[in-house]
């Protein structure tokens, strides 16, 4: 350190020295009328920048104050690192140097961090392609390179910087990085705690001393703005438990002299813990206090909980919004008995005025029209304020997909106190795709995929894509478009186009398919935020197409019908979905029923099916999920139920631990030809991945599976079903979501085909 503000000393007294040498010939000069002004030694400057900064002009009296205020102008640019001043009889000329400028700016040895997202650090400094050079600006340069480092734990970086000149007065910058082993963190200490273990409170941090994970997780590099973070988890855990006068003392940071080991010691002081003796309501609820007091989640005679104040004030001020009072204030006031241990919650309420919104404005959609955001809103123009249709509006435009931040904010009118405005911030992102891919699963072997997608066709909303697939055993290729308001009241149409060719799972060395083509339209009625109706129809042909080592049932049914059957059927449908997330759900539940009756056409059937999913959140690590789906077909006008629509079961996606699609009827070559009657069950214990924190992308599950399929004349059997048990990982990959399951059948009968180890992208359950 000593040795780095010594060299800064003497460069900056080199500077000093130079600027008053400078200024001292031009002091020298003896006072003169300026007949003309003339500037040598340009390169690259404009002369026109020397006379724009010049407190001197032609017909000027030239005197050493004015030339030393010349002289601090032309330094000022920064473009010179030597400005003299001389006259020729009454021509004042002006000697300039010009600093290099950087020409490339290289890095080498960089391994933890992008070279883009170093260049645009140095940009940040300025430093960049194009700029005048300056020692200083480089020396800053490499303070703001070692922080990235010091950043990312790279604690003994090390940063080396050559300047190579080269033509035409320009200069190549290499910043040369020994990076060094990354500081780890050996200890974790917390100081203090009485009432809760060490290793309980330091399982909450997200920061840690390792495991094996921790290439991965990186979770033992120490990071301020972590630990911050974990300081306030601490905080919270205790705030949550009654310790109302909880404080962090102090955080030591300490690391080893070869910058490779991190200690970190917390010291506390929890305090007495604090049982909530009553709740108490003061201020205006206009006349509404039963209503207030449902909302309130503090009970006496419970610890103190902080998450449950908070959880209440935001309730409050939520239920005063959805009556117009937009800036309504709640306050909690904890009233102290510390002799007792006891606290009293005062929850104050004062909710203003109450207001209506003027206008809703829309900003950052550049693309997406004006009316597919506000045919969104449930909050309207000149309506009062409502503060739960302003979430629900907020979360509808978010649903659409089209933008990747959605924000409301609220902006008083000047002038009119009873008057807001909404103004709703969105940023887009691209709703247009095409899609090249491949995948690979236990069942399917390679499939290739192709597809182009356009969620939002022109800025209107509209969907409109191409899906193919080429999956060993079920290949298909889809156009689909949507409109999602074919109706002003939000009905939405879909028009599909599909020709799909599929084989059973067992692949026995025949060549035989199933060949489908067909077309379908399908409205969907919106009747509740959550809930939606879909209903339509269409025509479909289904060629069983033979070949050799057929099943006998596809035969027997090509024999009987035909091998080409024609179906016109009609589609119903029913969906709720209220989980907080599709991919990786903590809580809610989903449920869909579809169903279809073939009207006309050779083939005549009817075939439901209906799935329940639920959430539970155990905790804040832990998920219990459970899963049931039942399947029913049946023919109907005296035919039996088409064999190519039947349900299959077995693998992921059903029954972990068969072969995919095995169970149920067999026919009597063997072949699994599935059934109209299918059940299956799951139950699964989800938490995060041992190391991986709090991420919920990459998971662990242990699971139980419960499940068959039954023939037309067979009945519903619960001592037939097949069960497994088993331990399985979900990680959401960029290919999509990955699910790989070890299952061990705990019950099965003979003939069944098992399958332990099985895995794929994109099913669930």
């Amino acid at each position: 350190m000593r040795k780095t503000t010594k060299r800064l000393s003497v460069r900056t007294a080199a500077a000093a020295a130079a600027f008053a040498l400078a200024a001292n010939a031009a002091w020298a000069l003896a006072p003169f009328k300026v007949q003309d002004i003339r500037v040598e030694g340009l390169q690259r400057v404009e002369p026109g920048t020397i006379f724009a900064s010049m407190p001197l002009r032609v017909g000027d009296d030239y005197n050493d104050e004015k030339g030393a205020a010349a002289i601090r102008a032309l330094f000022a640019l920064g473009l010179f690192k030597d400005v003299r001043l001389e006259a020729v009889g009454n021509v004042l000329v002006v000697v300039v140097e010009e600093r290099p400028t950087i020409a490339d700016v290289e890095f080498a040895g960089t391994r933890e961090f992008d070279k883009d997202t170093l260049k645009k650090a140095m940009r940040d400094v300025g430093l960049t392609e194009g700029r005048p050079f300056d020692k200083a600006l480089a020396d800053r340069a490499e303070q703001e390179l070692k922080r990235q480092y010091i950043n990312r734990s790279l604690y003994g970086a090390e940063v080396v910087t050559t300047v190579t000149p080269i033509e035409r007065n320009r200069v190549n910058l290499t910043f040369t990085v020994t990076e060094g082993e990354p500081a780890k963190i050996r200890e974790i200490r917390i100081v203090g705690n009485q009432a809760f273990s060490e290793s309980t409170l330091k399982g909450l941090f997200e920061q840690d001393t390792g495991g094996w994970l921790s290439w991965y997780t990186k979770s033992n590099r120490y990071s301020r703005a972590k630990l911050n973070a974990d300081l306030e988890t601490l905080r919270s855990y205790y705030l949550a438990r009654g310790y109302l006068e909880f404080r962090i003392d102090s955080t030591q940071v300490a690391i080893s002299p070869d910058k490779q080991d991190i200690s970190i010691t917390v010291n506390v002081t929890e305090g007495p813990s604090y049982v909530v003796s009553g709740v108490k309501l003061e201020g205006n609820y206009l006349d509404r206090d039963d209503e207030f007091k449902s909302l309130v989640t503090i009970r006496p005679g419970e610890p103190y909980n902080a998450d449950k104040v908070a959880e209440t004030t935001k309730a409050f001020t939520e239920h005063f919004g959805n009556f117009g009072f937009a800036f309504a204030r709640v306050e909690a006031v904890p009233d102290i008995d510390r002799e007792h241990n006891r606290v009293a919650v005062v929850l104050r309420s004062e909710p203003a005025r109450r207001a209506y919104v003027r206008r809703i404005n829309v900003s950052g959609n550049n693309r997406t029209r004006d009316e597919v955001i506000r045919r969104e809103f449930r909050q309207f123009e000149a309506s009062w304020y409502d503060g739960e249709k302003i979430k629900l509006s907020r979360d509808r435009v978010d649903r659409l997909g089209y933008f990747t931040e959605v924000n409301v904010e609220t902006q008083e009118v000047p002038g009119a106190p009873d008057q807001l405005d909404l103004v709703v911030n969105v940023q887009e992102k691209p709703t247009g795709s095409l899609q090249l891919g491949a995948g690979f699963s236990s069942a399917e072997k390679v499939s290739l995929s192709f597809g182009i997608k356009q969620e939002n066709v022109f800025g209107s909303g509209h969907y409109l894509g191409l899906d193919v697939n080429t999956s060993k055993y079920r290949r298909t290729l889809v156009v689909s478009t949507t409109d999602p308001y074919f109706t002003q009241d939000g009905v939405s149409r879909t028009l599909d186009l599909y020709y799909r060719t599929a084989k059973p799972y067992e692949d026995q060395g025949g060549n035989y398919e199933l060949v489908t083509a067909g077309a379908s339209v399908r409205f969907g009625v919106p009747f509740s935020e959550t809930d939606t109706v879909f209903f339509g129809g269409g025509a479909e042909q289904t060629r069983i197409k033979a070949g050799t080592n057929i099943p006998a049932a596809y035969l027997s049914y090509a024999e009987k019908f035909g091998s080409t059957s024609l179906a016109v059927p009609l589609t119903i449908g029913w969906s709720r979905d209220d989980r907080d997330s599709a991919l990786a759900p903590n809580s809610g539940r989903y449920q869909r029923l579809n169903s279809e009756w073939s009207v006309a056409g050779d083939a005549r059937y009817v075939r439901a099916n209906y799935q329940y999913q639920q959430y539970v959140p155990l905790t804040k690590q832990f998920t219990l999920a459970f899963n049931g789906e039942v399947g029913l077909g049946k023919g109907m006008n005296g035919r039996p139920f088409p064999v190519f629509k039947n349900f299959y079961s077995g693998g992921l996606g059903s029954v972990r631990g068969f072969d995919q699609g095995t169970l149920g009827p067999r026919d009597v070559t063997g072949a699994s030809l599935g059934g109209p009657k299918k059940l299956t069950l799951n139950a699964e214990l989800i938490a995060p991945f041992p190391g991986a924190g709090n991420d919920r992308t990459l998971r662990w599950f242990a699971f139980v599976d419960a499940g068959n399929v039954y023939g037309e004349n067979e009945k519903w059997e619960f001592s037939e079903l097949r069960a497994s048990a088993g331990l399985g990982l979900s990680w959401i990959s960029p290919l999509g979501p990955l699910r790989i399951a070890y299952a061990q059948p705990v019950r099965k009968f003979a003939g069944d085909k098992i399958q332990k180890l099985q895995f794929q992208i994109g099913t669930s359950f």
